[in-house]
């Protein structure tokens, strides 16, 4: 199927690592051009590299902390200077610590919403010019199952990605008539480096083995397995695409079926 991305310029944030690294592959050997940002200088020229090596792919990349509104600013006006603008974005960034709602500070709330809310905010903010200009973008954030179904012991999340959710209908409705799709992606448990946290926390508080804790994530959806970031990141580059045109304001889980709700 051809998926109409060849030579589309998609920024993915967070993408040294994990689901933002699959993500940034994913654009590239669909024939991108792919602008990456992550806060570890060392480990985002180490993602560059394997970008350009493996798919052959234009990549610019530029380390950063997507909490710097300044910052954002800078870097997609440098995307847009050196590729000729921005098609398609993906906000992405770390997930918030896992705690209880009386063990969360004011500080922890604060940061929560500056890495998981108005880090999109800045994304949307710069990026939305450049494709109405050309009368066509995307934009998707990734967050979580938890934007539908609350998970224990995360109730920075829990709150702050429905937050997200409200955004993005938000722009959805604000610019579809520039021909602007804004969409979420809400992974389920998905096999990341921020999962083996999540467990060892989990692990900690329950007094159980983390192979214990994965145990029971994974009986809990109805494929019997964690997601892959590749699953994750396939479904973002098909709601980029031009297969996906009629979508917009909409969260698509990939959580191998573990969204109890209808």
């Amino acid at each position: 199927m051809n998926l109409g991305l060849k030579n589309r310029v998609a920024v993915v944030a967070a993408a040294s690592q994990g689901i933002g690294l699959a993500t940034a592959e994913a654009f590239a050997t669909e024939g991108c051009r792919v602008a990456i940002c992550a806060r570890n200088e060392e480990t985002l020229e180490l993602a560059a590299s394997k970008i350009r090596n493996e798919h052959r792919s234009e990549v610019f990349a530029d380390a950063l902390d997507v909490t710097d509104a300044e910052a954002v600013r800078r870097f997609v006006a440098a995307v847009a200077g050196k590729f000729g603008g921005v098609d398609i974005c993906v906000t992405n960034a770390g997930g918030p610590p896992a705690k209880g709602f009386l063990a969360a500070s004011n500080d922890d709330w604060r940061k929560a919403v500056d890495a998981n809310f108005l880090s999109t905010v800045h994304f949307a903010r710069e990026v939305i010019p450049h494709m109405q200009r050309k009368r066509w973008g995307r934009i998707i954030t990734i967050t979580s199952i938890t934007t539908k179904q609350p998970v224990a012991d995360l109730v920075l999340s829990n709150a702050v990605r429905a937050a997200v959710v409200g955004l993005v209908k938000s722009l959805a409705n604000e610019f579809g008539k520039d021909g602007i799709l804004v969409n979420n992606v809400g992974p389920g448990f998905t096999a990341t480096d921020r999962l083996k946290e999540l467990a060892k926390s989990r692990s900690t508080a329950l007094g159980k083995k983390e192979e214990e804790i994965f145990s029971s994530w994974i009986a809990d959806a109805p494929l019997q397995r964690l997601g892959e970031p590749r699953e994750v990141a396939e479904t973002i580059v098909w709601l980029a695409s031009e297969r996906a045109s009629y979508i917009t304001g909409q969260t698509v889980l990939v959580d191998g079926g573990m969204y109890k709700g209808l």
